[in-house]
């Protein structure tokens, strides 16, 4: 498996064990949403936030529980879930433990693809879908693979337009971004760092990326970017490839080799 981040992708915050398997599953991360229903699990899913748009037909079937940042506990513990899953960059660390004193939460901790390969499996097996799990985690280490030995290409990753934000050296972005062949000009920065217009200038990436979430970057702020670099290739990229640490991978490889060869 990929190398890993080297601490717990997973753990239990609160006393309480989830059933197994679990039959009623609320789900707090949009990406693990869909590695919910990837694994076959549309059934035993109850409860999700509305910020969870993939598959689009659970945001009419399902129980919607909040924002990803403030969810409504009361309405998930009247769910009645023996199993929620939550992630400790998405969500509240406050709302998290509280939470956990009342139905069984697995928090997820991911900062690179090889900590997602594990998480994957980890809620596969909890689950009872290791088959599934294993099968994808295999199929995506695998693309992966086929990634290496690109010419690297050196990039930032903005996150946001006012203030700028860009993604950090310890972020699961930027490890997205290795695996993409773009080296990251703010690897030594920490998480998000807020930048000064001047300071990216000074970077002077030969790519700079612009995320689709969580700020809805697109054409009309191209120009702003090319008059500040203007040596610079401007791309506007899809987030969820880069920021998306479930099932959604599988379709990172196919992704990256378009975005190359198209720009």
């Amino acid at each position: 498996m990929l190398a890993d981040h080297g601490q717990a992708v997973v753990q239990w915050p609160g006393k309480r064990q989830p059933c197994c398997p679990p039959r009623r599953i609320v789900s707090l991360v949009p990406s693990l949403t869909e590695l919910l229903a990837d694994l076959g699990l549309e059934q035993d899913v109850v409860g999700i936030t509305k910020f969870c748009e993939r598959p689009a037909q659970w945001r009419r079937a399902k129980t919607i529980v909040g924002g990803t940042k403030a969810i409504k506990i009361d309405r998930i513990v009247a769910l009645r879930p023996d199993l929620v899953l939550a992630n400790k960059e998405e969500n509240v660390k406050e709302q998290i433990m509280e939470l956990a004193a009342h139905v069984p939460v697995l928090l997820t901790d991911i900062h690179t693809a090889g900590d997602a390969l594990q998480m994957i499996q980890a809620i596969a097996a909890c689950t009872c879908t290791a088959e599934r799990g294993n099968h994808l985690v295999a199929a995506i280490e695998s693309d992966l693979k086929m990634l290496r030995n690109l010419s690297p290409i050196r990039a930032a990753y903005l996150i946001w337009h006012n203030p700028i934000m860009a993604a950090g050296g310890d972020t699961f972005i930027s490890n997205m971004m290795q695996h993409a062949g773009f080296k990251n000009v703010f690897e030594n920065r920490d998480r998000y760092p807020k930048l000064e217009a001047h300071q990216l200038g000074e970077a002077n990436p030969d790519w700079l990326l612009l995320s689709s979430e969580p700020f809805p970057f697109s054409q009309k702020h191209v120009p702003f970017y090319q008059e500040l670099l203007p040596a610079s290739r401007i791309v506007l990229v899809d987030g969820q490839m880069f920021s998306w640490y479930g099932s959604r991978m599988q379709h990172f490889v196919a992704y990256v080799r378009h975005l190359r060869q198209a720009n």
